[in-house]
């Protein structure tokens, strides 16, 4: 069947699908979106703490990194506390790796080759197997092998892709297949270009990230080029925005990119103009506190701002919520794309987050009566 706008579709590269805890990963399964916690994971409280908010943002998976013994210690209570599956970083001590396989682990970040003989590899992979553990390889610019750079002279996507089926092969050599790659980079030319070459060479779930993307802003940029990109061309199963800021932050980013790409959809997707003399309200105050008002929503809906007439009514009739900006302090709300009512300035924000409750009420139950005849 054709599609109706041809233009907006983006077809998924086929990879293997895996499964890290209960989420799947790869093949058809929704893109999912990951972070990392940044508290010392030593301290469980604080951890779960973060866990929480990270949860409450929407992350489908979680990592947690395991430096030292006292990390995998606190990992089995934090494990338990999570309601989404955990993935245990780990560098260098393969025994680490055994300890967080054992205390819960959904899945093992892992360089291979850093974990030391194949003996210990062999061991890593005998741990993963008994708790059911799957393992992402993850291959960086910044940490790559000697003589990758020897032979290739400076970090590049064929010495990323090479490093990566060389690990891949370790895993293989040991008959395990239950893993996801990534081969990140800071630079965006760089990680695109080895997405690209590993998606051609690999039929393995691929994890998509700019490391060290920088802060909030600068690195929103550079993750939404480099990650949105790839995800364009219809390569990825999993994301992590790297920030220099909260994890809870690197989430909705992360869900940003996706409703941008209408890969996913969850909570409110705010159609909003820059603003100008023409603005009936002031946009800017109005918008940032609706997206700080309207983090708890989880549904899917779409909400227009616009502060004028001009583009105004076009948005609002694409839609669910809609209001434009009229003189002398009223403005037109639409519901659903048509004009329905007028409301005041100083009524208009809390007027705006009710409606907006009421229709994520409204679409749940809809939804809730739907699954329930099925």
């Amino acid at each position: 069947m054709s599609s109706v706008r041809p233009w907006r579709d983006i077809e998924r590269r086929k990879s293997r699908q895996i499964m890290v805890g209960n989420v799947p990963v790869g093949g058809d399964a929704p893109i999912t979106v990951q972070t990392m916690t940044n508290t010392p994971t030593s301290d469980p409280g604080a951890t779960i703490a973060q866990i929480r908010r990270c949860e409450d943002a929407g992350a489908d998976i979680i990592r947690v990194s395991c430096p030292d013994v006292e990390s995998t210690s606190a990992f089995r209570q934090i494990a338990r506390a999570a309601n989404v599956p955990l993935v245990a970083d780990i560098h260098f001590h393969y025994k680490r790796a055994l300890e967080a396989a054992d205390a819960g682990a959904a899945c093992l970040r892992i360089n291979p080759g850093n974990i030391g003989s194949s003996e210990r590899v062999a061991e890593v992979i005998r741990a993963a197997k008994a708790n059911g553990c799957s393992i992402r390889i993850g291959v960086n610019a910044g940490s790559l092998e000697k003589d990758l750079l020897e032979k290739y002279g400076e970090p590049c996507p064929e010495a990323l892709v090479e490093s990566a089926l060389d690990h891949i092969k370790l895993l293989q050599d040991h008959d395990f297949h239950e893993y996801k790659v990534a081969v990140k980079a800071s630079d965006v030319f760089l990680a695109v270009a080895a997405y690209q070459g590993l998606a051609d060479a690999v039929d393995c779930p691929l994890h998509l990230g700019i490391t060290e993307a920088g802060g909030l802003i600068g690195g929103t940029v550079k993750s939404a080029i480099g990650i949105g990109n790839l995800l364009w061309a219809g390569i990825g199963d999993t994301i992590r925005v790297s920030l220099s800021a909260e994890p809870e932050e690197e989430v909705r980013v992360g869900f940003e990119i996706l409703k941008g790409l209408d890969l996913r959809t969850r909570g409110v997707r705010v159609v909003s103009c820059p603003s100008c003399a023409r603005q009936g309200f002031d946009v800017i105050r109005v918008v940032t506190a609706l997206e700080d008002r309207l983090q708890h929503i989880k549904t899917p809906l779409s909400l227009s701002v616009l502060g004028c007439v001009v583009n105004g009514p076009g948005e609002a009739r694409e839609t669910d919520i809609g209001i434009t900006g009229g003189g002398s302090g009223r403005h037109m709300v639409y519901l659903s794309g048509v004009t329905d009512h007028h409301v005041e300035s100083a009524d208009m924000l809390d007027h705006i987050v009710r409606l907006v409750e009421q229709k994520a009420a409204e679409m749940e139950a809809a939804q809730a009566t739907a699954q329930a005849a099925e």
